[in-house]
């Protein structure tokens, strides 16, 4: 046994000896002895992104501590099938720093995962190269990963990409941004597990971060039916929307098995559901996870779905 395993092990010998309560208090002690600027950091995040809940001890607001105890307890048996389905030690020793920074309020484990290599979503060591790709780029905002896309593959490497966003001034800035490429599909829409509208709730501080919510509404879509060739990749940053519009792709990886490219940081549970529901659509992929930013708390966390035997030099990617 190598020392992740052995790490990742013993970790979860000790959760699975604790029931929902004991773990939350643990977490909490441990944030309570935790440095003064990891706590100032952490409480103005979690104000500033309302995924995880809120924190004010003064208050007696315990609600980070109740929902993290609570996800991780009912989480454990698939927290640990996601570790024996992992490809490869990175993924593995991503999957321990983070249950040791949400546990143990440890950031200088996860400050050794973070993947400055290469861009946003495409690492080349995973996958090396495209050509003839179709990819649906869902969340796209301002087109900053189709951009990262074709800056690190070239213009060979897409036949056509999809970019849908819920914002529509966000929408505009992407137009711009895409207009001197070819065969962009720039879609004000929202995807999800089936067709309707759906209201946005704007995020104050981020724009990046509005969601699907209440406010003005934008046209909803499946995947499924809103694109009828094959598709070679889907990437999802949808602000904790991701599993409905899994959902509303199934078709697509079942029968085109794309590269999935998804956030999995805005809710906890999605670490180790989202996998597991691509799974059971799918059961030939083989899974990976990669850090592109959270040092002090785990964000930009991506699960990078493979499907086995995965051709990259077709025309269909």
């Amino acid at each position: 046994m190598n020392y992740i395993d052995k790490k990742f092990n013993d970790l979860m010998r000790m959760l699975n000896s604790m029931d929902e309560i004991s773990l939350r208090n643990y977490i909490l002690c441990k944030y309570q002895y935790a440095p003064v600027w990891y706590q100032q950091n952490t409480k103005a995040y979690f104000e500033r992104f309302n995924y995880w809940g809120q924190i004010d001890l003064a208050a007696e607001n315990t609600e980070y501590f109740d929902m993290k105890a609570h996800d991780i307890i009912k989480g454990l048996d698939k927290i640990n099938w996601l570790y024996h389905r992992l490809k490869d030690y990175s993924s593995k020793a991503l999957l321990y720093a983070i249950l040791e920074n949400w546990v143990n309020c440890n950031t200088e484990v996860l400050k050794s995962t973070v993947d400055t290599r290469f861009r946003h979503y495409f690492d080349l060591d995973l996958l090396p190269r495209f050509r003839g790709a179709v990819m649906a780029d869902l969340g796209a905002y301002v087109g900053d990963s189709a951009l990262d896309f074709i800056n690190t593959y070239g213009v060979k490497a897409y036949r056509k990409i999809y970019c849908y966003e819920i914002t529509e001034p966000i929408f505009c800035k992407l137009q711009s941004n895409l207009m001197p490429y070819r065969n962009i599909d720039c879609r004000l829409k929202a995807a999800g597990a089936e067709a309707g509208t759906v209201g946005i709730s704007p995020n104050p501080t981020d724009a990046s971060s509005n969601c699907t919510g209440i406010g003005d509404t934008v046209e909803r879509v499946t995947l499924d039916d809103d694109i009828k060739e094959k598709i070679s990749i889907i990437k999802m940053d949808i602000e904790g929307d991701e599993p409905n519009a899994l959902i509303g792709a199934k078709n697509h990886i079942t029968n085109d098995k794309p590269v999935l490219l998804i956030s999995v940081y805005h809710r906890n549970s999605h670490l180790w559901e989202l996998p597991a529901m691509i799974a059971e659509f799918n059961p030939n992929y083989n899974y990976y996870l990669r850090n592109y930013g959270g040092t002090v708390y785990p964000t930009e966390i991506v699960l990078i779905a493979i499907p086995k035997k995965h051709k990259i030099n077709n025309k269909n990617g």
